[in-house]
């Protein structure tokens, strides 16, 4: 365990890009995880471009989300959710969820997930 607080700039960290079947222009940042000594919370930023989607899947463990910037459909097994920047989302282990893009500018999302998930 580190004594140094990390302070960084979002988009000076390289970008994971995800343009298939299951993810649509997506990009995945991981801002503070394992590699930057961080024990308990992986932070990662996701941004979807317009008309774009994440994956429609589950996890074992839960996840909080944030949107920064943009507007989405999040898909539930309740149905389909309107969302914009300020709202947030909690997405308990097991549920299957998706982000959909539905704005004319990018959709940007924090989303915070246990380092047990092993999934920076």
């Amino acid at each position: 365990m580190s004594d140094r607080i990390l302070i960084g700039k979002a988009h000076e960290v390289e970008p994971q890009l995800f343009d298939n079947e299951s993810a649509r222009k997506v990009s995945k940042r991981v801002l503070i995880g394992k590699a930057k000594g961080a024990e308990n919370f992986v932070m990662r930023l996701f941004t979807v471009g317009e008309g774009g989607h994440s994956p429609h899947h589950s996890h074992l463990w839960e996840h909080e989300v944030f949107i920064v910037s943009g507007e989405a459909t999040v898909v539930t097994n309740q149905g389909e959710v309107q969302a914009s920047a300020g709202s947030y989302v909690f997405v308990p282990s097991g549920v299957k969820h998706q982000f959909k893009n539905t704005g004319k500018e990018n959709l940007e999302f924090i989303c915070v997930i246990p380092s047990s998930a092993d999934e920076e």
